[in-house]
Order: structure tokens, then sequence, then C-alpha cells
């Protein structure tokens, strides 16, 4: 099974790594870069795994960073990933994506 990202969230995902590059180090980017294929994986095994945030979204909050998934589930496709979202930033600012 696979999964489904649209360009913003893949450009949310880019911009973290590059923040964490920039204002920290290389190494922690790349480990920010693994803790997303990390919980990746873990919703193409499960996409169950995490509460509903709303309707028929799910949230997979990161174990390391303060980063969220959005997804919903797609039992054809695999998770299908609305946002890669900082924990502190301005919520719900990628509704107009579903």
């Amino acid at each position: 099974m696979s999964h489904w990202i649209p360009p913003d969230a893949e450009t949310e995902l880019g911009d973290a790594a590059l923040y964490y590059a920039t204002h920290a180090s290389r190494a922690i980017a790349e480990a920010f870069q693994a803790e997303y294929e990390r919980v990746l994986d873990l919703l193409v095994e499960n996409q169950q795994r995490r509460p509903h945030l709303d309707g028929d979204l799910r949230v997979y909050h990161f174990d390391k960073f303060p980063n969220t998934v959005v997804y919903a589930e797609n039992e054809r496709k695999g998770p299908q990933i609305f946002a890669v979202v900082h924990q502190s930033r301005e919520p719900e600012y990628w509704g107009g994506r579903l």
C-alpha cells in the first residue's frame, strides 16, 4: 500500500526540514525527516492508528518534534496526507485543501 501527499503538504515537509537544517543542524533535519518516515510507515501499516480530528480526518503527532500529520483513511490508496503542521502555528490553515 502507498500513500498520497499533495504539493502543499510536501512543501510544508521540506520547509520544516530546511528550518531545522538552518536553525539547528543538518543532523536534526535528517532526524525530522526520519521521524516523518517512521510516522508514515505506521500509518500505511494501520490507518486507524490515531484518533479522529474532525469528520474523516485523523491526526498523528510526532514523538520527537512539535509536528502533526493530518490525514484521512483510504483503503485502496493508503493514507491521504493533507498537512504536516507545526503544533504551535496557525491551526487548520490547511483546511482549504480538503
